[in-house]
């Protein structure tokens, strides 16, 4: 029976931490895609804010990611 709860606690940790994880990559490349989407139509740059941002997002979803692993390894 203790078999069977470790399991289930560990299925539901995984879950936790990928829904998590899913959210740290999401955030950023939503919140900064949009911005420089908008920056874009308002300066007449388009497509170069746009991906600026798509950039930036994914930068700091990396660190993000690393940050969280390294914490996680401890």
């Amino acid at each position: 029976m203790d078999n069977k709860k470790n399991n289930k606690e560990n299925f539901w940790s995984m879950l936790s931490l990928a829904w998590e994880l899913g959210y740290l990559i999401a955030l950023p490349l939503v919140i900064f895609a949009l911005t420089g989407r908008f920056l874009d139509k308002y300066f007449h740059t388009s497509p170069w804010l746009f991906l600026f941002g798509i950039l930036l997002a994914i930068i700091i979803s990396v660190c993000i990611v690393y940050k969280k692993t390294i914490k996680m390894m401890k």
